[in-house]
C-alpha cells in the first residue's frame, strides 16, 4: 500500500508540475531473475556454495557439542590444569566457528563477494534490458515492483541533480 501511494504522489507530482503526459513502465525484477537462465545458473551455484559451508559448520558444531559432552562427563575428574586446557580447546573451537561464519556469511563474508560477481553481469544484462525497452517505448520513467519503489531506468531530462547543486552551493 506504501510503495502505491508513493507511486501515486511521484505520478502526481511529475504530471502536475511538467503538464504532459508522462509514459511509465514497471516490471517485476524478481520475476525476470527467477525465468532467466543466467540468474538461475548463478543461484544454483551459490546455493551450492551455502550448503557446502552450512556442512562445513554442522560438522564444527558437531565436533563441539562432542567435546563438550566429553568436558562435561570427565571435568570432575580433571586435575585443574586439564580442565583449563580443554575449556580453552572448547572455546577456541566455538570462535573458530564462529569466525568461519562471519567469513562466509558475514556483511563483506565470501558470500556477499560470490554473490556479487555472478550476478552483477547478470544484473547488468537485465538494466540493459530495461533501458533498451524504455528506449524503444518511450517511456520517462520505469519502476520496478519486486521490493522497495525504486526507479531502473529514467530519462535524463528529469534529472534535477545539477540544478539543487547549484542552489546549494
Amino acid at each position: 500500500m506504501k510503495k502505491i501511494l508513493l507511486a501515486a504522489f511521484v505520478v502526481a507530482l511529475f504530471s502536475s508540475q511538467l503538464h504532459a503526459q508522462l509514459k511509465l513502465g514497471y516490471v517485476d525484477s524478481e520475476a525476470i531473475m527467477s525465468q532467466l537462465p543466467d540468474a538461475q545458473d548463478a543461484q544454483k551455484k551459490i546455493d551450492a556454495l551455502i550448503q557446502e559451508w552450512q556442512e562445513q559448520i554442522s560438522k564444527m558444531e558437531t565436533n563441539w557439542k562432542k567435546s563438550y559432552q566429553d568436558y562435561e562427563n570427565k571435568k570432575l575428574i580433571m586435575s585443574n590444569k586439564k580442565r583449563a586446557e580443554t575449556e580453552k580447546k572448547l572455546l577456541k573451537m566455538e570462535n573458530d566457528i564462529a569466525e568461519f561464519r562471519k567469513s562466509k556469511f558475514g556483511a563483506n563474508g565470501v558470500l556477499y563477494q560470490k554473490q556479487e560477481e555472478l550476478m552483477k553481469p547478470v544484473q547488468n544484462k537485465v538494466f540493459n534490458a530495461i533501458k533498451q525497452v524504455a528506449e524503444e517505448n518511450d517511456l520517462d520513467f520505469v519502476f520496478d515492483k519486486s521490493g522497495d519503489l525504486m526507479f531502473l531506468y529514467a530519462k535524463e531530462e528529469y534529472d534535477i541533480t545539477p540544478k539543487v547543486l547549484e542552489i546549494l552551493k
